[in-house]
């Protein structure tokens, strides 16, 4: 019976809790990213004080942690006060101004029967939203079709910080002067995890995401390296999470070296077919 002590049982997982390793998971501390989230808290604070906040410019590579960075602040926040309206938004799912209205909506809690345009809808949020103050986050805004709804939310909302995220470090020169000289962001720039801080993050999810000593080392390091090469901590999420389903699917009670390479060849082929996707459309 000893060659099969190493094999999973059914009911069996190697996964603790699989959304760990989701680019969505907002871990309970974030790692080396504090003087960052200071930055944001000290736009963010005049609004506690009843004054209007500051706004901001994140930027930065993807997989650096702007995202993360930014949304547990927001959870923060609402953990500290209910008099402040927390709104985050993913102008890639997001992607026009009435999108955006219509999902500040669902999270103001206005409920509309009757079909009602932008500036409808704007106005009816707008009033909600100057009841007490916001601090409102567009990430990803580089993918907006239209920035003229920024310019809406900066011009009639009185108390407010709004965050936008791009990657892109240009982004802000390139918008409309109209809008950027309302918009006074200032601006903060993200720059890639070094190599031990990329093991640091990852050793943390896996702390959240696998049962206890399932990771071997040399696994864990290929996919450290991979993730430090790229400065994406995304792919080194993907690669723990691929490498996981690769040693179940062989009933293997550890990820090993095998496991994380076929996870290392599964993003090279899935690198291949995105670039394929994008030369054809």
């Amino acid at each position: 019976m000893g060659m099969f002590k190493d094999v999973l049982k059914d009911s069996e997982s190697l996964f603790l809790n699989e959304m760990a390793l989701d680019v969505d998971y907002v871990p309970p501390i974030i790692k080396y990213r504090e003087n960052q989230q200071q930055y944001i808290a000290t736009c963010i604070k005049p609004l506690l004080q009843n004054r209007n906040g500051k706004n901001l410019f994140v930027t930065g590579k993807p997989g650096i942690g702007k995202t993360v960075a930014v949304k547990h602040l927001l959870d923060e926040l609402n953990k500290e006060t209910d008099d402040i309206k927390t709104i985050y938004i993913n102008c890639w799912k997001k992607d026009t101004g009435f999108k955006i209205v219509n999902e500040i909506c669902e999270i103001v809690g206005y409920k509309w029967v009757h079909n009602k345009g932008t500036d409808e809808l704007l106005k009816e949020i707008t009033n909600i939203l100057n009841k007490n103050a916001a601090v409102i986050v567009l990430d990803e805004i580089d993918k907006l079709e239209d920035p003229e709804i920024l310019y809406n939310l900066i011009e009639d909302i009185n108390r407010k910080t709004v965050i936008i995220i791009a990657n892109d470090e240009e982004f802000l020169g390139g918008l409309d002067p109209r809008i950027r000289s309302r918009l006074m962001a200032e601006t903060l720039k993200f720059n890639p995890y070094n190599k031990e801080e990329t093991k640091g993050i990852l050793k943390q999810r896996i702390s959240y995401a696998f049962s206890e000593n399932v990771l071997e080392n040399n696994a864990f390091n290929l996919i450290a390296d991979k993730a430090h090469e790229l400065e994406d901590i995304r792919t080194g999420l993907f690669l723990m999470k691929e490498a996981g389903l690769q040693a179940e699917a062989e009933s293997s009670k550890k990820i090993l070296l095998k496991h994380a390479q076929r996870a290392v060849e599964k993003l090279k082929d899935f690198k291949i077919k995105k670039s394929n996707d994008l030369d054809d459309e």
